[in-house]
């Protein structure tokens, strides 16, 4: 029980020039860093390692207070029974960079003005440029009925390492009726997930001979099932095909595990609800800003990072910059958005350490690997207008088992190993697998 209370509050984890930089106040503090990165996920490793070869190890801190760090995307293998939780954690230990601080507390609150940071243990750290990279915020709680209703079966979440195993628990046991899958009325990180298993689910019902006994039931909050067109159409041939049901434009409010009821609230006719009764309940949480930085100096009026969408620096504290799902850049909240975002910050942080105006931009690249099967997968890869930026030379909306191999087996490799290290990243991702010779 007490794991699900901690799902009340689940943590992910303009240009000026730099001489007029606030980077003046290290006295007061207990600790002072050239570089300070807050948060130990995705972006806040990758960039720890890419500051120690820009600036030394021993200037470089990193604010994290998880001991274990978890590979999130490959969870919805995991929510369908293809991976095992394990395979996507590592120590934080093993994945800090040797010789950076690693200040293990959580950030209470940060200053800008004095530019300070304080930690929930007390500690006041300082610092001439900081790196923010404190993730999305889940609100399971924004739900009636959530967390508790995950103490009962029959639902699970692949956006939580606490509840991913129940997606899978609830799927081998089901019998029949029908298996509701969930996206809210906020942005979410990696917006793909909430359909992904669906896809998975329906493949696993066939292969058991269930299938006939199910209606797999996709409630979005969105008006479209998909934000870019190309793949989009093929998403929906495969619901048509499939006979999935897709219903536009719903939001779950509630949930009644007692009942195995799911209410949704339709957003086109407001007071208007619709009530689900569920075998298996797949729920994709409402997510937020982060609440250190929400209602602070560095959010903008929603309360996300507010960053320059072109080199990272946030609009109002030149020494200061952003990194991944905390940020307001106007693109989909992905892994693969934050490798692109690492290389273009490295570049904008070293250029405004030597007295130079940032001269790469951001393009907002991002990418979805849409799994449809267990074999299959739809390469969704553009940019901040929508427009697709595939890597490879063929049709990426299409089907194919080679994306899934990438999705399921190379991408974590490089994560861990290539990510994480500093050693992979900008525009493109995808394309260290051609470098590899996987065409």
């Amino acid at each position: 029980m007490a794991s699900l209370r901690r799902l009340r509050l689940c943590h992910p984890t303009g240009i000026a020039a730099a001489a007029h930089l606030h980077t003046g106040s290290r006295a007061s503090a207990k600790q002072h860093y050239k570089m300070l990165v807050l948060g130990g996920g995705s972006g806040g490793i990758t960039m720890g390692a890419r500051m120690k070869r820009l600036v030394g190890a021993e200037n470089v801190a990193v604010v994290e207070p998880s001991e274990v760090h978890y590979y999130q995307p490959i969870w919805t293998l995991v929510g369908a029974g293809a991976k095992s939780v394990t395979s996507s954690a590592r120590s934080t230990a093993s994945v800090m960079p040797s010789g950076v601080k690693w200040v293990k507390s959580k950030v209470q609150e940060i200053n800008p003005d004095k530019n300070t940071v304080l930690t929930d243990d007390g500690t006041e750290i300082s610092y001439e440029y900081l790196i923010v990279a404190l993730g999305i915020q889940l609100h399971y709680e924004r739900i009636k009925g959530l967390p508790e209703a995950f103490e009962h079966p029959k639902i699970g979440s692949n956006y939580s390492v606490q509840t991913v195993e129940k997606t899978w628990k609830a799927l081998q046991n089901f019998k029949e009726g029908n298996a509701v899958f969930t996206f809210p009325n906020t942005p979410v990180k990696c917006a793909g997930a909430p359909q992904k298993i669906m896809y998975l689910s329906d493949a696993y019902l066939r292969k058991t001979g269930k299938r006939a006994k199910a209606n797999v039931i996709y409630n979005t909050s969105l008006p479209v099932l998909f934000g870019i067109k190309k793949y989009a159409d093929t998403l929906w041939d495969i619901v048509k095909t499939r006979d999935l049901q897709v219903n536009l434009r719903q939001n779950l409010i509630e949930v009644r595990p007692d009942k195995q009821e799911a209410v949704f609230e339709n957003l086109d006719k407001p007071g208007e609800t619709k009530v689900f009764e569920y075998e298996m309940l797949h729920v994709t949480p409402p997510m937020g800003p982060s609440l250190v930085i929400k209602g602070g100096p560095l959010a903008d009026d929603i309360g996300w990072l507010d960053v320059d969408k072109d080199t990272l620096q946030h609009n109002r504290y030149p020494n200061v910059f952003g990194i991944g799902d905390c940020t307001n850049l106007p693109t989909a909240k992905t892994g693969a958005a934050v490798a692109a975002q690492s290389a273009i910050l490295h570049r904008t942080i070293s250029r405004i350490l030597k007295n130079q105006k940032p001269d790469k931009k951001y393009d907002g690249y991002t990418s979805c690997p849409l799994v449809t099967s267990y074999s299959t997968v739809v390469l969704a890869e553009f940019d901040y207008d929508g427009q697709p930026l595939e890597t490879f030379p063929i049709n990426q909306a299409k089907e194919r088992r080679l994306m899934y191999l990438m999705k399921a087996d190379v991408m974590p490799h490089l994560y861990w190993h290539g990510l994480l290290r500093g050693l992979w990243g900008g525009p493109g991702p995808y394309r260290k697998i051609l470098h590899l010779g996987m065409k």
